[in-house]
């Protein structure tokens, strides 16, 4: 792809070792950053113009996820390049954490809330209700999009995480990171329900970070085939946990450099993470 390009998703924070799979401790994940000019670094680098940072996760501990918001805020501050999201929890026992990253909010380059059931919760769980209500009011007020994991299985299903779909994008910019993740979430996304939900008014985005082999081409053929979803795909490295070198061929290979591609690289992001309106 020539050019500037943005990145709809990734991650700054370095995690903890952690004995995943009751394995030694490791860190998988060797590309975190620790630092805001790390980070700017490998904007440079990528020739990435604009990105959506996102506290990262994945040890099983949600405070630790929860300490990096600022950082994230403060690198939205430093640099325009940046669009910040906040972590925040469906579960309840994170009530206090959530409404502690809901009060950065309105702070300036705060695009998106991070929502991620690897942590915990489920969006089909009553005890969960009161904190998504709350996520999605904030979001709703401050004009951001709520951004969601997804992944076949468990409470990270596209069965489960649709819920969230119908129940609050009808006036909620929701994007739905990996396009379901694996084999199930694509075919089920791409198969009818990802068209049927924007055919249906529903402000549904996604990206192909992780998306497997026949994926980018048939969502592509389907967007043509339709005439509907071309402005709902965004390109998402999910650094340090994807490739950005990777992920960028694969989408490339599939959207060309054409009018798609304007769409899925640059003016999308614009849309979602861009300067709020009346900024």
């Amino acid at each position: 792809m020539g050019g500037w390009i943005t990145d709809a998703h990734r991650h700054l924070g370095v995690l903890p070792a952690y004995p995943f799979y009751g394995g030694p401790p490791v860190a998988p994940a060797i590309g975190s950053r620790a630092t805001i000019g790390e980070l700017l670094a490998d904007l440079d680098r990528e020739r990435t113009e604009r990105a959506l940072v996102i506290p990262n996760y994945g040890v099983p501990d949600p405070a630790i996820a929860f300490s990096f918001n600022e950082l994230c805020v403060e690198a939205a501050g430093k640099d325009d390049r940046i669009s910040a999201a906040l972590w925040v929890s469906p579960r309840p026992e994170d009530a206090a954490l959530t409404d502690a990253a809901l009060k950065l909010a309105g702070e300036p380059g705060v695009r998106a809330l991070k929502l991620s059931f690897l942590l915990g919760g489920r969006a089909s769980d009553p005890a969960c209700k009161p904190q998504l209500d709350r996520i999605f009011a904030t979001a709703r007020e401050n004009d951001l999009v709520v951004h969601v994991h997804t992944s076949p299985g468990a409470a990270s299903d596209i069965d489960e995480v649709g819920k969230l779909v119908e129940a609050y994008a009808d006036d909620v910019k929701l994007h739905l990171v990996h396009f379901g993740g694996g084999m199930s979430g694509h075919i089920k996304l791409a198969g009818g329900r990802f068209f049927d939900w924007i055919a249906a008014g529903k402000q549904v985005y996604t990206d192909l970070s992780w998306a497997i082999g026949f994926t980018p081409r048939w969502l592509a053929e389907e967007v043509s085939r339709r005439g509907i979803g071309h402005d709902r795909v965004l390109f998402a490295s999910d650094e340090p946990w994807g490739d950005h070198s990777g992920e960028l061929a694969k989408l490339t290979a599939v959207v060309g450099d054409g009018e798609l591609a304007g769409h899925v690289f640059r003016s999308t992001f614009e849309v979602l993470y861009g300067p709020k309106k009346g900024k």
